[in-house]
Parts: structure tokens; sequence; C-alpha cells
């Protein structure tokens, strides 16, 4: 089973791209450095900063995986805008009860960190529950404590980053 598509704006993706050539190149090399600096000091079963150097190696190679996964699944920009709510949307809905709207993204945590509205995962509560709804829709999702939540959308527009 291929894993699902991973939506990411161009800047996004290139933010990754710089991430994955740095943990690949560079820090790997000052890592790997480390490691043989701290075996040349000798007994390595009480030297901490060759332990801690390979406990560093073992992160950065983790990272590596998980932004090589990334990168292969990404689809790059803005998705074809279809009046769905689908990865890659700028979502508004109303919680069931309420007067007030709330604004996401439906995107990737990739994204969060360089945006000013809430970004949710498909793979969230919220997020699955208004996936591929339109505007007047109504979805719903179980909370952490096991209460129904309803959800309509309100409008469902591509996002610009």
């Amino acid at each position: 089973m291929d894993p699902e598509p991973l939506w990411l704006t161009q800047e996004a993706f290139d933010r990754l791209q710089a991430e994955y050539d740095d943990r690949t190149g560079e820090l790997r090399a000052k890592i790997t450095g480390r490691i043989e600096a701290a075996r040349e000091e000798g007994d390595l079963k009480e030297n901490g900063g060759y332990h801690a150097a390979k406990e560093e190696q073992g992160k950065n190679e983790a990272r590596i995986r998980q932004l090589r996964q990334m990168l292969e699944n990404a689809q790059v920009g803005t998705p074809e805008h279809n009046g769905t709510v689908q990865a890659g949307t700028l979502v508004t809905i109303r919680f069931a009860g309420d007067s007030e709207t709330e604004t996401f993204l439906l995107g990737s945590r990739e994204e969060s960190a360089h945006t000013s509205v809430d970004v949710y995962s498909v793979k969230s509560p919220l997020g699955a529950s208004v996936l591929g709804l339109s505007v007047g829709d109504c979805g719903t999702f179980t909370a952490p404590n096991g209460k129904e939540i309803a959800v309509d959308v309100v409008a469902v527009e591509p996002y610009q980053s």
C-alpha cells in the first residue's frame, strides 16, 4: 500500500529539502567526526561524548528517513479547488450550537510553523470529519471524552501561503 500523499506549499517543500540536504551532508559529517574523536579517547563504556554522539546520530538518521518519506510523497502547490474540503484547503467551520466560526488549514504539520492559521491533519478527528465535504455539509467526530461533536462547513477555499 502506497503512503498517503502529503500536501505542501512550495516554501514548505523547499525548507524540508534544505533540512534533508543539511542532515545528509554537513550535519552527518559533523556527527561522524564527533564519534571518531570520542573513539580515539579510548574506553567507550564510560565515554559520555561517544554515547551522546551516537544518540545524536540515531536521531539524525531517523529524521532523515522521515524527511525522505515526506519529500517522496509530497504534492507541491495548491490543489485544484473543486469546492470540497481536501488537503491544502482553508476550511471555515461552525461547531453545532455555536455562532462563531473557526478557520483552519487542512494540511501537514510541516506547514504549521510558517502560517498564522491553525493547521489540522487529514488524519486528525476534525480533519477526517470534514474531508470530502462541501459548503453546507455537516460532519461529526468523537472528542477524547467520547462526546460526538458536529461541525458545519461554512466555507472552503484554496490556501495561499
